[in-house]
């Protein structure tokens, strides 16, 4: 037995000593100076770029030393990495569940009590569903097509400004723990990965809210799986994208300077008008405007607001990639709008109406979440009380009167708050974002930010509206035109009548 466990040890021994000996001679990196270590600590306090150029011990050039260089790890663009900085792993780590939070169950239990008990089960359903298919559709492809890819492009390179490159990180190849530098100096790139997944998951579960109560779930399931791939990986590339042809604030070639802090356009307008065309292509509800579709439980509705402004902060602020200055920023001014928006609503409905209502308070604060959405990391708090303002007042006026106007069953108000609120959201980023806010608009940003309500990044925003609501409304009618050839898209008179939790899904959500 003795000589069974030396023999172990030395096997064990030989094995560690040849891992550390591979690892070692790998790079000629030399050891790095104490000015160096200093100025990395330094990097990682303010969140910025930790390499320090240096000859290695051959004598080459332009060689980089990241704070702790691990020769065995790379991030997604092949390039050897250093580890994460544990503070900004942390928060984006927090950031993430608290995103996840927001559509379950946060969004689920909001829209679910504002719909007729009968189909309760079924937005759970389809918001749990999503979650499962947009994370396959994300590890698949979804992550590659929106930021695969490295630097920036030609000046007349259009097609990698639009389309991103998913066989780059196909099936999240090389997508480790490695920062990358593309988006994060500090954050490991999977982390990164998977908060952005949060966010690929919530968005086409608010289409939901134009659409509840009246669509099959064989259709949910088809049309879904185009819109991410066609749609929402399309128009994440081009507003996040490290060569996005919209990201205005890192890609200096940009074709439109245009500025997404957290998802105005990406997230809330492609959700918003992409679910005001469907619900226009699928019609109304069978008795709608002759029957009560009053919502089965504003507490339920009440609970699920609560979730999604809690969950919203990781959204907002974790969209800083970083736990710094721009994070609280963020964070500061996500409170002040959502406040604001949460008291402007309600008093409205107390003049015209002469009561405030529960859900006037709810919606309030949800459209004040949406409308900073796009601005929270580059406004100052002054800005933040006007956002808050317009998302208290806009998005009302558009549930009050311009849907029954337009005689539309937009079910949730699922345009009204995130289709009008995400473009008021992104035309106020261009009034109202400052440097003061956001350093990094000093940098490619610097002659569209000038400190006034009509500085030449307005201009940006309305291209960048205009190019967005093409996309997304084309794409959704092709989409759904697809579907309804393949499955349809309603279930029978009978069945909505009935009601979509018993015949779909075979459930009840309440035991009467």
């Amino acid at each position: 037995m003795k000589r069974i466990l030396l023999t172990l040890l030395a096997v064990a021994a030989g094995s560690f000593g040849a891992f550390t000996s591979r690892a070692d001679t790998s790079t000629n990196l030399p050891a790095p100076t104490l000015e160096e270590r200093v100025a990395s600590m330094e990097a990682y306090f303010q969140n910025g770029d930790p390499t320090v150029p240096f000859k290695d011990t051959n004598g080459n050039q332009n060689v980089q030393w990241g704070p702790i260089i691990n020769t065995s790890l790379m991030n997604s663009t092949g390039v050897v990495a250093g580890y994460p900085g544990a503070g900004h792993n942390a928060w984006l780590l927090t950031s993430t569940a608290l995103v996840l939070f927001m559509t379950l169950p946060g969004l689920a239990l909001f829209y679910g009590g504002l719909v007729r008990r009968k189909n309760v089960l079924s937005v759970i359903a389809q918001c749990f569903f999503i979650t499962g298919l947009v994370t396959i559709l994300w590890v698949i492809c979804g992550y590659g097509m929106i930021f695969g890819g490295t630097g920036n492009p030609a000046k007349e390179d259009w097609i990698s400004g639009i389309v991103g490159s998913p066989f780059i990180c196909w099936m999240m190849n090389n997508v480790t723990s490695a920062p990358n530098p593309n988006y994060s100096y500090w954050v490991s790139e999977n982390v990164v990965a998977m908060f952005q997944l949060m966010f690929a998951i919530i968005t086409p579960a608010l289409i939901v809210g134009s659409i509840a109560e009246r669509m099959k779930f064989k259709a949910i399931v088809i049309f879904m799986t185009l819109w991410m791939l066609i749609v929402y990986f399309t128009q994440g590339h081009m507003v996040w994208g490290i060569n996005g042809m919209m990201n205005g604030c890192w890609n200096a070639n940009a074709k439109i300077h245009a500025l997404d802090f957290a998802g105005g356009t990406v997230v809330h307008m492609s959700s918003g008008w992409s679910g005001l065309v469907l619900c226009i292509m699928l019609g109304k509800r069978y008795g709608f405007g002759k029957e009560n579709f009053t919502p089965h439980s504003i507490v339920l509705t009440f609970i699920g607001a609560a979730m999604l402004w809690v969950g919203w902060y990781g959204f907002n602020s974790g969209s800083a990639v970083a736990a710094d200055v721009i994070a609280a920023n963020a964070f500061t001014t996500t409170t002040i709008a959502t406040a604001v928006g949460s008291f402007v609503w309600p008093m409205w409905e107390w003049l015209v109406k002469g009561k405030p209502s529960v859900l006037g308070f709810c919606s309030g604060a949800v459209a004040g979440l949406v409308v900073i959405t796009p601005a929270c990391g580059y406004v100052l708090p002054s800005g933040a009380i006007w956002i808050g303002i317009a998302a208290g007042t806009i998005p009302w006026f558009f549930c009050y009167k311009v849907k029954g106007w337009l005689g539309m069953d937009d079910a949730l108000d699922a345009w009204s708050v995130h289709g009008i609120g995400g473009l008021v959201g992104a035309l106020m980023t261009g009034m109202f974002a400052r440097t003061a806010a956001n350093p990094n608009l000093a940098t490619n940003m610097s002659k569209y930010v000038t400190n006034s309500i009509f500085q030449p990044l307005v201009w940006e925003q309305i291209k960048a509206i205009f190019v967005s609501l093409a996309l997304f409304i084309i794409g959704t009618i092709v989409i759904a035109l697809i579907t309804k050839a393949l499955v349809g898209l309603r279930p029978t008179e009978e069945v909505e009548i009935a009601g979509l939790d018993i015949n779909e899904h075979g459930e009840e959500g309440y035991a009467m």
